[in-house]
């Protein structure tokens, strides 16, 4: 891995828990880590009760917007983190490869959503750990 790694989270739609967890690795890494979402089939706009519940811990995703998969992304990353996207994702030898089981906020309101927010929350402070990088407070 480089000094600065490179996280990928790839879901199907890069519109709920995707882009949750690109954004609390950014909250919580800061600019040590280059951070990048993607979806095999992106949906128009990031769900609105991913936004909202982002927003009730003060995490703004309201002006991301969801980006196709490419091979180059996954070529440029050093840790890939798939929640859902089946085959889609290519694999390059030597990147590190991580499955998140989450349930998918597609469609539910945000009482359904709060928890998969916290499952990402808990699961990105414990891939920091991991690459050897303190979270922010």
């Amino acid at each position: 891995m480089t000094s600065k790694p490179s996280v990928l989270f790839v879901c199907v739609h890069n519109a709920g828990r995707s882009q949750m967890a690109a954004a609390f690795l950014t909250h919580l890494a800061g600019d040590l880590v280059e951070v990048r979402s993607a979806g095999s089939a992106p949906a128009d706009q990031v769900n609105s009760a991913a936004i909202d519940a982002m927003r009730e811990i003060g995490i703004d995703i309201s002006t991301e917007i969801p980006k196709i998969l490419t091979v180059d992304t996954v070529r440029e990353s050093d840790v890939v983190i798939t929640m859902g996207c089946g085959d889609a994702c290519p694999y390059f030898p030597g990147k590190q490869y991580l499955d998140w089981k989450l349930d998918d906020p597609a469609g539910q309101g945000i009482d359904a959503v709060r928890p998969i927010r916290d499952d990402i929350e808990n699961r990105v402070r414990c891939l920091l750990d991991e690459l050897g990088i303190p979270a922010r407070p």
